[in-house]
């Protein structure tokens, strides 16, 4: 064998090995990944059984149940629809009726067994994504456009609403 043979299968065994460690990197992360479904989600379907995922909303009036006992069920609402929670332990202090919570386990049917429930910590604060959750439950599907600041402008963190206001201002070809 070569030199250069001897370089390119080097080359190759490295890039073998990068691809290799890389694709465990993804596959461990993947497992990792809990995502976040509103109560309409996952009353639609959108959120996978037998998966780790997090659900949020509002723990509806008069649905918390105490249980044998740690167990408590309870319902969370994003203002449209309710996804029934089981959860056995220890509830943080915060939690009560009309709170934002954010629950984590695993989806069976329509009922999530939640291993680990989290309360908001003060009386001005709603996790970001029960929040927007819970707006676009309440606008039907669509989330609501910003208000324009002075300058006719839209706040840069609203960059697709910003773009296609900004094309439907200027008209088709714009």
């Amino acid at each position: 064998m070569n030199r250069r043979r001897q370089r390119m299968l080097f080359v190759g065994l490295i890039l073998g090995g990068v691809a290799v460690a890389t694709g465990l990197v993804i596959a461990a992360m993947g497992e990792n990944i809990l995502y976040f479904y509103s109560p309409s989600q996952v009353q639609a379907g959108e959120a996978p059984q037998g998966a780790k995922i997090r659900v949020g909303g509002l723990v509806v009036d008069g649905s918390v149940r105490r249980g044998e006992g740690l167990k408590i069920d309870f319902s969370l609402s994003d203002g449209a629809q309710e996804v029934e929670v089981e959860y056995t332990g220890i509830l943080p202090d915060l939690f009560r009726e009309g709170q934002g919570v954010v629950a984590y386990g695993i989806l069976d049917g329509r009922r999530l067994a939640a291993e680990e429930v989290l309360a908001k910590h003060d009386e001005n604060y709603m996790p970001p994504e029960v929040a927007e959750a819970m707006e676009l439950a309440k606008s039907g599907g669509k989330m609501p456009m910003p208000d324009a600041d002075a300058e006719g402008g839209y706040p840069s963190e609203y960059p697709l609403q910003r773009g296609i206001v900004e094309k439907g201002a200027q008209g088709e070809g714009g």
